[in-house]
């Protein structure tokens, strides 16, 4: 918003140039988004304290539960509105990308404070009918997969050897001159292809998988793709609602996927770093800096109120909110592939639950009696029982999140 005020009335006062810069725009998001948090997440928490928006925690034999009674929870709208209001009035409104991320967080945000309005005010324990989270989860995941897929500006650059450009049209390709003289060509393509880590030319097209049955199939490669975006919407966003199950755990790991998830945006969006390291060139994702930027100080500003003890739970509004943008922002940048690694906390988180589920199922029927992996699902109360204290599982999960964030940008070279 103000950077369409201060471009289309053509303002030239001192300073007005800096708008023009993702850096600074990005860099003023993360402020903005640090200051809604803190100052009008205070208000917030005791807004919701008024209303005894409390949460109902059931007894699970675990060591300082009981004393969670009554703590306001729907926190996520602090989330929501401090990375929804720094992104209107910084970021390009025009863009593609950041079109969909503000959908992606309102949307899912929508669903989880359907669910916690539900539990707190319905007083139904089981929310609103996991049914329809997953149609939620779903339709978001369809509109995404099929906007990226067919939307004209949502393309990216690829390099291709100079034979191969003369092929195309003029306006299907890019030159890109390195200073010792060499000239690179960038080939404009359209079909939806991500990052495979690990491999040398690292670019995976998910038109070659349906190559395999004939060149036919290939035209159906979007139903693939729009499959594979709607899979990853929702075991993401359902991992990040596991996940928030202590103190500052669902807020800590998500503030360091998403910066990670920044530095990799910031280098698909920018030419010159994208040909050094050799990666996926995507013109306009850049403008998702600014995004990640507000998205980023939510998490930190929510941690003030939801560190132990916490002041305030961010419920479903803002774990599947947060769990669905984190997902969104991975295909969007083509590293959807990297999500096992960058958001491993999550999936073991999942994979924990969806264990003692199974296994505990499986030998009922086999035993007579229902056996378990874990002393509790999801894995944080598994070290509860453990008789660790929250702050100690909390801060090593967030010791492994760094971790992998870490590994997953080696991964830019590591080939």
């Amino acid at each position: 918003m103000l950077y369409h005020l201060v471009k289309g009335l053509d303002l030239h006062f001192p300073g007005a140039g800096v708008f023009d810069y993702i850096s600074f725009r990005a860099g003023m998001a993360l402020i903005i988004s640090l200051v809604i948090s803190l100052w009008w997440g205070k208000g917030i928490v005791r807004l919701l304290q008024r209303l005894q928006v409390g949460e109902t925690v059931r007894d699970l034999g675990l060591h300082g539960q009981l004393e969670k009674q009554g703590t306001p929870t729907m926190g996520g709208l602090i989330i929501i509105a401090a990375t929804v209001i720094p992104t209107l009035l910084f970021a390009r409104l025009n863009n593609i990308y950041i079109l969909l991320m503000l959908l992606a967080i309102l949307w899912l945000g929508a669903i989880g404070f359907l669910d916690d309005y539900i539990k707190v005010f319905k007083k139904d324990k089981r929310g609103l009918a996991g049914s329809f989270k997953v149609v939620g989860q779903v339709g978001l995941g369809l509109v995404i997969g099929l906007t990226v897929y067919f939307h004209p500006a949502i393309r990216t650059k690829v390099e291709v050897p100079q034979v191969i450009a003369e092929q195309f049209e003029e306006a299907e390709v890019t030159t890109f001159q390195e200073e010792n003289g060499n000239v690179r060509y960038l080939l404009d393509r359209r079909q939806p292809n991500t990052t495979i880590p690990f491999i040398k030319g690292n670019e995976f097209n998910y038109s070659s998988v349906l190559g395999l049955f004939g060149r036919e199939a290939r035209k159906y490669t979007w139903v693939l793709y729009v499959l594979v975006v709607v899979f990853i919407i929702t075991a993401v966003s359902n991992g990040a609602n596991i996940t928030d199950g202590i103190d500052g755990l669902a807020a800590g790991s998500s503030a360091i996927i998403v910066l990670a998830l920044g530095v990799l945006t910031y280098i698909g969006g920018n030419i010159v770093f994208a040909q050094y390291l050799d990666v996926m060139f995507i013109p306009g994702i850049g403008e998702l800096v600014v995004f990640v930027g507000a998205l980023l100080g939510a998490c930190i500003g929510f941690l003030w109120y939801n560190a132990y003890p916490a002041q305030v739970f961010m419920g479903d509004t803002g774990s599947l909110a947060l769990g669905g943008v984190i997902a969104a922002l991975a295909i969007l940048v083509r590293k959807e592939l990297l999500i096992p690694v960058l958001c491993g906390v999550f999936l073991v988180e999942n994979l924990s639950v969806v264990m003692q589920v199974s296994w505990f199922k499986y030998t009922r029927k086999r035993y007579g009696e229902g056996r378990r992996i874990f002393k509790m699902a999801p894995l944080h109360h598994h070290y509860q029982k453990l008789g660790y204290h929250e702050s100690k599982i909390v801060t090593r999960f967030w010791i492994v999140g760094v971790m992998l964030a870490v590994f997953t940008l080696v991964t830019l070279k590591l080939r």
